[in-house]
């Protein structure tokens, strides 16, 4: 028989688990749900005892409650929060564990705490300080009806259960998430299955991309005892979803589930791809993190920057400004008689998004000061989550700014980016647009997390009146000018180009 031991996140305990429990034991499973200390209502424990470890002796009770190695299949399963008291006793009773699944959470590392995986930003940097004070305070409060956003989608939940889980609510002792979680690596071998949630911003497309940029961080996840499910909802499928959930976690138990590919020689993945259009192959100029490309012209040409997406992890090689598809478009550009650029920027991580902008602003002043430039014309080009960058320049466009590009753009945060507070908010700022051209290109086959930071947009651009054309490419893809070689998608990137050419020289 199939047992699953199932760890809610934070600030939730037991309740949430109801239905998909009762799914669950209608096709003959057995369902623990852990009551986490001091997050269960019905129990009243000091804050200032309770930390991470406290919390995993609780999983190991339930683990060991459940019966001996080979008598049942354990399948221990971690949401949000719930990951990291899940890992430290799986940690500790690998032989007992046949599978764990992480259901919508981060993937904790040995010596890091829990808060590492809190998505809003602010309330990291927030809490670090409380790191050597918890004397002064011992307990996150719980949020209020209207706040659960913060701490991932809550698309999909119905309002019963929306404020049956706010007036079940628990405060989250603070020890919990500042404690760092201890692993020997154990349980490193056992099989894996991620359970994704796409409207909070998480899709196995995704990962297979960031995989294809080769960050050393997800290369486990190509391993053949990992799988992954998506599901079409939110943070918290269990609420949203709990039939589609407990099938879910059958299967996965069962080993099924979807399997990233490794990065190869023989199929080399989207962003190393030939571009799509035959374009002259001009030289380059290196200049620091900057490339130009040059017209054969005698005077001042206007330039177009393109902003390559990410994040990408600082060890990828090639890097971004030596991708196919950037050199492609600032070839294309160069042979239109204009400068194109490219530029390395240093969006690394979802909290570099600031020093990444600033990397692109420096880099448009060096562009700008050129002699062979126009700097009184020039247009910013941004591709996919290179698109929040641009709300810098949708907010305030300097007069220089002559047109902004984006294609298959992140227009706002994904919801588990926890960027509430910050800058990069493309469907905000462009209320501040005024007369700015900006020409988008949608891809019809977009990751639907993405796409709907587009339609976002849109509305947004509708409603204030901006000067938005929209280039679709009904069959196109993300990163379509290098998987999808189509004339189709020629004719998006020539079209395109033709706005963006037109806008700079009128």
């Amino acid at each position: 028989m199939t047992v699953f031991v199932l760890v809610s996140g934070m600030f939730t305990g037991p309740h949430v688990w109801e239905d998909t429990a009762a799914h669950l034991a209608s096709q003959g499973a057995e369902a623990h749900a852990v009551a986490l200390t001091g997050l269960d209502r019905s129990r009243t424990v000091e804050a200032a005892g309770i930390d991470l470890e406290t919390h995993i002796a609780d999983v190991l009770a339930a683990i060991d409650s459940v019966g001996v190695a080979g008598s049942r299949e354990i399948v221990l399963v971690g949401h949000d929060y719930g990951i990291h008291p899940a890992l430290g006793a799986a940690d500790r009773r690998a032989e007992l564990i046949d599978r764990i699944v992480y259901l919508d959470s981060g993937m904790p590392q040995d010596g890091v705490p829990a808060l590492a995986a809190v998505p809003d930003q602010s309330l990291r940097e927030e809490l670090t300080g409380h790191a050597g004070a918890c004397g002064t305070r011992r307990e996150l409060p719980f949020p209020a009806r209207d706040e659960w956003q913060r701490w991932g989608s809550t698309a999909g939940i119905p309002d019963a259960a929306l404020d049956r889980l706010t007036a079940l609510a628990a405060p989250q002792p603070l020890r919990t998430l500042l404690q760092p979680l201890r692993l020997t690596g154990a349980a490193a071998s056992l099989p894996v299955t991620g359970v994704l949630c796409n409207r909070n911003g998480a899709s196995i497309e995704l990962i297979q991309m960031r995989v294809g940029f080769g960050d050393p961080a997800l290369q486990a996840l190509t391993d053949p005892g990992v799988t992954f499910f998506e599901l079409p909802t939110g943070h918290w499928p269990m609420l949203s979803l709990p039939a589609e959930l407990a099938d879910v976690l059958l299967r996965a138990a069962a080993g099924g589930g979807h399997r990233l590919v490794p990065p190869g020689p023989a199929e080399p993945p989207a962003h190393l791809r030939p571009f799509l259009l035959d374009v002259p192959d001009l030289p380059r100029e290196r200049r620091g993190n900057v490339d130009l490309y040059l017209p054969d012209a005698g005077d001042p040409r206007p330039a177009v920057v393109f902003v390559h997406g990410g994040p990408v992890p600082a060890e990828a090689r090639p890097t971004p400004r030596d991708w196919p598809g950037l050199r492609g478009y600032a070839r294309y550009a160069a042979g239109q008689g204009v400068v194109g650029v490219t530029l390395d920027h240093r969006l690394h991580d979802l909290a570099d998004y600031k020093r990444a902008a600033a990397d692109v602003a420096a880099a448009v002043e060096l562009v700008r000061a050129d002699p062979r430039v126009d700097g009184d014309r020039v247009a910013l080009w941004f591709l996919s989550g290179g698109g929040l960058i641009a709300a810098d320049w949708l907010r305030r466009p300097p007069v220089w700014l002559r047109c902004l590009a984006a294609n298959y753009p992140i227009l706002a945060p994904l919801p588990n980016w926890g960027l509430f507070d910050s800058r990069f908010h493309p469907v905000d700022a462009v209320a501040g647009a005024g007369a700015l051209p900006v020409v988008i290109t949608r891809v019809g086959r977009e990751m639907p997390e993405i796409a709907a930071t587009v339609e976002k947009f849109l509305t947004a651009a509708t409603d204030c009146g901006a000067d938005v054309e929209v280039v679709d490419v009904p069959n196109g893809h993300h990163s379509f000018e290098t998987v999808d070689p189509t004339e189709e998608s020629r004719e998006a990137v020539r079209g395109a180009m033709r706005s963006v050419l037109a806008h700079l020289t009128a």
